[in-house]
């Protein structure tokens, strides 16, 4: 037995929150958005399409309609899961059927998951580690790297000189923080966000007044562009990944913010992410700019240090367009 349209888009019409909420979670907003207490990377947009971040570069059963989210989420099969959307919304296409009955996968049975902690890594006493492997490595600027110091929104953590990049909350809490490794020449660089840490808030720089936000993925790409660009006094906020829940966030906070910039990498994923993240906040009446780093360059860090031309030290004038 097929579907007419109307059935099909009357089951697309259906509350997706409270499909959630039916079986068995916990939804909470954030922002714009929708999640999952129990499964904090789904992101459900206009309470009718859903997008689970913790997979976004797996294909299949990582995001879709109301249909996609009963089948991954209540192991219904798509004629079934059309069947109890429209018994859900109260419609009865032929009496004589049954309202399925939902099968439940484990991991749709509501349950509490224990956040750890989130302590900030022990301070190192001094800052000196970072501060030259920001400055003469990485080509950002003395006054962009002791801002950020003074804010307390980057340290030294001991007993390994790690970096420490803190994202704060509206109030100055800190809610985030990642660390990365200063010593990487030899080998892959260490990367880690501290545990317990929460991923609506990031990296960022709130700018009062100002009606624009400049995005990025990483924190070391941030004060690049502000040391290519000292003169815009945006606000800013790296994601620390590709979802964009910090940004989310800043935008909730921020009602006067009606222009984006997107400045993410110049890679595959950066590119597929820039555009999905400009259809989507164009859709929602802001305006978009896509602002990658220079051809040839795969991120603002690489733009800047080409620009000084480092190579093991510190860097000289740059000179770069005017912004």
């Amino acid at each position: 037995m097929r579907f007419t349209e109307e059935e099909l888009a009357m089951a697309k019409r259906v509350d997706l929150c409270s499909v959630a909420e039916s079986l068995g979670y916990t939804v909470r907003r954030i922002g714009n958005y929708h999640t999952l207490k129990e499964m904090d990377s789904i992101r459900i947009y206009d309470r009718s399409h859903w997008f689970r971040w913790s997979r976004q570069h797996e294909k299949g059963n990582n995001g879709g309609s109301q249909i996609d989210f009963l089948r991954v989420f209540a192991g219904m099969e798509v004629r079934e899961a059309v069947f109890w959307l429209l018994d859900f919304a109260g419609y009865r296409r032929n009496e004589e059927l049954a309202k399925p009955k939902v099968r439940l996968l484990p991991r749709a049975v509501k349950r509490e998951e224990k956040r750890k902690e989130f302590v900030l890594p022990p301070y190192a006493g001094s800052n000196i580690h970072i501060i030259n492997y920001l400055e003469n490595e990485r080509g950002i600027s003395r006054a962009v790297i002791d801002y950020f110091i003074r804010k307390g929104d980057l340290y030294e953590s001991k007993p390994y000189h790690n970096a420490v990049f803190v994202g704060k909350d509206s109030t100055g809490k800190p809610r985030f923080a990642s660390m990365r490794g200063i010593y990487d020449r030899q080998g892959k660089p260490f990367k880690c966000d501290v545990a317990g840490n929460d991923k609506h808030y990031g990296f960022c720089d709130r700018v009062d007044g100002s009606e624009r936000i400049v995005v990025f993925e990483a924190a070391i790409d941030l004060m690049s562009y502000q040391t290519l660009f000292p003169d815009d006094r945006a606000n800013m906020v790296a994601l620390g990944m590709l979802g964009d829940a910090p940004l989310e966030t800043l935008l909730h906070e921020r009602p006067e913010i009606r222009s984006i910039t997107f400045c993410l990498d110049n890679d595959e994923p950066g590119r597929k992410a820039a555009d999905a993240l400009m259809e989507k906040y164009y859709g929602r009446g802001y305006e978009v700019e896509d602002f990658p780093a220079a051809p040839g360059c795969k991120d603002f860090n690489e733009w800047l240090v080409k620009q000084a031309g480092i190579s093991g030290r510190a860097h000289g004038g740059i000179n770069v367009p005017v912004r």
